[in-house]
């Protein structure tokens, strides 16, 4: 019997690549590549910062949890690992909260006052002439260049009380008198003071900053506000504010974050040695390690300052972040 093979199947060829497939995986390695790049770009920076900084707060930790005095230093003793009794210390000690609070009432204050003369400033830039407008740029930026030290002691000599400007002309007023007046026996003089340096320092960046948002203000909002019979004020709350409400949150987030970690005005201007009245976190963590010899308390109350200012910073990425998304 003979059999009869049945007709084989037609042989399927390979289909041809499809050109937009090789083009997608192409476009996919750029991308892949495209995202390495920068990582490796800025990776020696990094490094380097992880190095410079990363280091030091990890040995402040460490050394939080130890106890570190001069029997330690001088004595080839090994630190005492104590565990949280530093921080125990800390969170029951009332001068803490003093201290927290006039490191508070500062930083509020002084925020408060920089940010709203910054946006007057601002304004006036505005509606001044172009070559007054860099005049002013230029200026504040040599303001903004000085260094904190080199402007905390010229402000401490225009208040000398047997040398200061600003005690021979008040002087000159009729019925006053305020030579040799001290205005740092009174904490709340003493305050404004250091309020003033900190707040004449912090304009600066304020006013250009904003003076560079306000370019961003359509002027024809502002033509039409004007047209409509609205007032300045009127104007400036409803329009300028909310336009200009990002840029706000970022310059004062910032100025939360600097106003926070006073040291060096405070520490100038009390040669050193600051009174109980005077004392913020910072200065009171550095007294605490170098003028008591405590370098463990001194350290966790370092640490703390450092985990408060990490809520403000969490917050300024946030508005970073919300900023980037809206672009």
């Amino acid at each position: 019997m003979t059999v009869v093979d049945s007709p084989s199947a037609p042989v399927q060829q390979p289909a041809a690549p499809d050109p937009a497939d090789g083009r997608a995986k192409g476009r996919r390695r750029s991308a892949t590549r495209a995202g390495f790049a920068p990582l490796a770009l800025t990776l020696p920076a990094l490094l380097l910062l992880a190095g410079l900084l990363g280091y030091p707060l990890v040995r402040m930790v460490i050394l939080s949890f130890q106890s570190l005095g001069l029997r330690q230093l001088f004595g080839n003793l090994p630190p005492e690992n104590i565990g949280l009794a530093n921080y125990v210390k800390i969170f029951t000690n009332q001068t803490f909260y003093e201290v927290v609070a006039r490191t508070v009432a500062f930083t509020v204050a002084s925020v408060l006052i920089t940010v709203i003369l910054g946006l007057a400033v601002a304004l006036l830039m505005r509606r001044v002439a172009p070559s007054v407008r860099i005049a002013m740029i230029v200026a504040m930026m040599f303001v903004w260049a000085m260094p904190q030290l080199v402007a905390t002691q010229t402000f401490r000599w225009l208040v000398d009380s047997d040398f200061g400007v600003l005690n021979y002309l008040i002087d000159l007023l009729p019925g006053v008198d305020f030579a040799n007046h001290s205005w740092f026996a009174d904490p709340i003089q003493g305050w404004i003071v250091i309020t003033a340096i900190v707040v004449w320092a912090g304009i600066p960046f304020i006013a250009i900053t904003l003076n560079a948002g306000l370019t961003q203000v359509p002027k024809e909002l502002l033509e039409a506000a004007t047209v409509d019979g609205a007032s300045a004020w009127q104007t400036l709350r409803s329009i300028t504010i909310p336009i200009l409400k990002p840029l706000l949150i970022i310059v004062t987030t910032l100025s939360v974050i600097w106003n926070f970690g006073l040291f060096t005005q405070v520490y100038v201007v009390r040669n050193g040695r600051p009174e109980e009245e005077y004392q913020v976190l910072a200065t009171w963590a550095y007294s605490t390690a170098f003028k008591n010899n405590n370098y463990g308390l001194g350290s966790a109350a370092a640490v703390v300052t450092v985990l408060m200012l990490l809520g403000v910073m969490a917050f300024y990425m946030r508005q970073m972040f919300k900023i980037g998304d809206v672009d």
